[in-house]
């Protein structure tokens, strides 16, 4: 199995791309994972010639089994991840995948918003929506100094998601503790 992973961030280093890279922590043993790092160079859509960085997002995603993206620290969605979105369902590169999403905000109500434009995009575009929601405030120490997740109930909540993707019998072993 293999999990592709978008952060929803132009900026290196910010939270929900830290969350993304320390979720990738904690797949079980056997499921792959892959961070797609082209946010902010994907164009708007237009129909065409796929430009570069839009066939190397949609060939990324078609050869994944499912997608975890960490949406906006704020309540808006970036433009790129709308043309990324729009690139993907143009080309059905998200009909019938499975998809997961996790947010953070400082205020929970920013979040949301964000994760329910983001799923009128996604259901549009005929992924299959995980219902978990996760929103989390960026502001509590959550990583330890290595980037991996340190708070016991976030990496619970974490796993509760990425649990949405993977097949059961592929879980069990790992988040057995």
């Amino acid at each position: 199995m293999k999990i592709i992973g978008i952060a929803a961030s132009l900026h290196a280093g910010s939270f929900i791309t830290r969350l993304l890279d320390a979720a990738g922590g904690e797949l079980p043993p056997g499921v792959g994972f892959e961070v797609w790092h082209g946010l902010g160079e994907i164009p708007a859509y237009r129909p065409g010639p796929v430009p570069a960085a839009a066939r190397d997002l949609v060939t990324l995603v078609a050869g994944g089994d499912a997608v975890l993206l960490t949406a906006p620290e704020h309540s808006l969605l970036p433009v790129e991840l709308t043309h990324a979105l729009d690139w993907m369902a143009a080309r059905e590169g998200l009909s019938g995948k499975h998809v997961a999403v996790m947010s953070a905000s400082a205020r929970a109500c920013g979040a949301m918003w964000a994760q329910a434009e983001l799923y009128k995009q996604l259901l549009g575009a005929g992924a299959v929506v995980m219902g978990a929601e996760l929103v989390i405030s960026p502001t509590w120490p959550h990583f330890d100094e290595a980037g991996r997740l340190a708070a016991p109930g976030l990496r619970t909540q974490v796993r509760n998601v990425i649990r949405q993707l993977c097949p059961a019998e592929m879980m069990e072993p790992a988040l057995s503790l």
